[in-house]
């Protein structure tokens, strides 16, 4: 990981966190299919369809201390409904992914100055 602080720094924080999440889901069965998707109304940091036939897309927040809470809490009710439209785009750019079902996950990541890091994995955050 890169040292000293500035958007690289941040930038190379979000990938390890990214590579930690992306791991995190393989190990729970799931194949991942896309990362950093991006379209002009956003980007989705993972997709993972799932068995039986649901579609998970992943919001990943990857932080180096809980000093303005923890990794899921940045997620807002707002990123997730905004993950769900994508979630549908994407679908409808990748005719060849049937999946009847959307799932919108969230991946916190929070990554100590020694250690491995901890990984919180919230499924299906909108209700």
């Amino acid at each position: 990981m890169a040292c000293g602080s500035g958007p690289a720094r941040h930038r190379a924080v979000g990938d390890y966190g990214e590579r930690v999440a992306a791991r995190h889901l393989e190990a729970l069965g799931m194949t991942v299919v896309d990362r950093n998707w991006r379209c002009d109304q956003g980007e989705i940091d993972v997709v993972a369809p799932t068995s039986p036939p649901t579609l998970v897309v992943c919001e990943v927040k990857t932080r180096t201390s809980v000093s303005y809470g923890s990794p899921v809490e940045q997620v807002t009710q707002r990123k997730a409904m905004r993950l769900r439209r994508l979630a549908v785009r994407w679908l409808q750019e990748h005719p060849e992914v049937t999946s009847p079902h959307v799932r919108v996950d969230v991946v916190g990541v929070l990554v100590p100055r020694a250690g491995a890091p901890e990984v919180e994995h919230l499924e299906g955050v909108l209700s």
